[in-house]
């Protein structure tokens, strides 16, 4: 059992809200600061396989936020983070003054604000969505994009600089904003290197010869992520944060990222990862 956090400051318990691909190393990164945690996921078997490691698992949303300095909030999008605070036995009413919220989970600046403004007085919101994937956050090397108050940003410092490197990005919003920015690069990016590679089959380039060249092109960044190892951005999340992209620019055009996202719709396996829009290797 992780025993308490008694050197460090303001914090004493953290609870988490989604044990998913994300939240469940960013648990046990929490974990082995030491931070005595708190867990809930709807499914609340991947929960439980944080016990182990030490973490009290939760009834419900408002049983991990009755004794927590910090609630962190990693789900699937804004309906999944409104249940958890607003919903039936959820966290919001169980919020103690002094309690700040992390969100973390990627969706529309407005939405966090929204989120920001329906919250009990006394209990501050900080958006912090990451920038990585699950080895990133395995290892605490995730980007953390934070936005909000400086004084509560100052509090939780600890906590997030335990996950990664912390970017204080401004009010509560930005940093969900460069999120999405940085998303839009991602998915617009790969749909970019899925042409260039169904190119290369086409006229008969070596698929591995392709990919080194590209490395060192403009597509670099995509062919390393492309192919990597412990890397998960599921299809259905990237096609989430592209419309969101997308309803950020209402009629602005913007053909590469509207062409992405009609790219994402369409696979098949929507569980799958990003590179998933990647065409396979063409046989001889």
């Amino acid at each position: 059992m992780a025993q308490p956090a008694l050197a460090l400051p303001f914090v004493k318990t953290i609870a988490v809200l989604g044990t998913g691909h994300m939240g469940a190393p960013i648990a046990r990164r929490l974990l082995a600061a030491p931070y005595p945690v708190i867990v809930w996921n709807r499914t609340a078997a991947r929960a439980a396989e944080l016990a182990g490691a030490g973490a009290r698992v939760a009834d419900s949303p408002a049983d991990a936020a009755r004794d927590a300095d910090v609630v962190i909030t990693m789900l699937t999008d804004a309906d999944a983070v409104d249940a958890a605070l607003f919903g039936a036995a959820g966290a919001a009413p169980a919020l103690r003054p002094g309690t700040c919220v992390v969100q973390m989970s990627t969706i529309a600046p407005a939405q966090v604000r929204a989120l920001a403004a329906r919250l009990p007085a006394g209990v501050d919101l900080i958006d912090a969505p990451v920038a990585g994937s699950v080895a990133a956050a395995a290892a605490g090397g995730l980007t953390v994009l934070a936005g909000g108050e400086s004084a509560a940003l100052d509090r939780v410092a600890p906590v997030l600089a335990t996950l990664g490197t912390v970017r204080r990005c401004g009010p509560v919003g930005a940093g969900a904003a460069l999120k999405l920015v940085l998303n839009t690069a991602l998915v617009t990016a790969f749909a970019a290197l899925a042409d260039t590679l169904a190119v290369a089959d086409a006229a008969g380039v070596d698929r591995d010869a392709a990919l080194a060249a590209l490395m060192a092109g403009p597509l670099g960044g995509a062919v390393t992520r492309a192919t990597a190892t412990g890397t998960r951005f599921r299809v259905a999340l990237a096609a989430k944060d592209a419309r969101l992209a997308l309803a950020e620019l209402g009629a602005a055009p913007a053909p590469a990222l509207r062409a992405a996202a009609q790219t994402l719709s369409t696979v098949v396996d929507q569980d799958a990862d990003l590179g998933a829009i990647i065409p396979q290797r063409s046989t001889p």
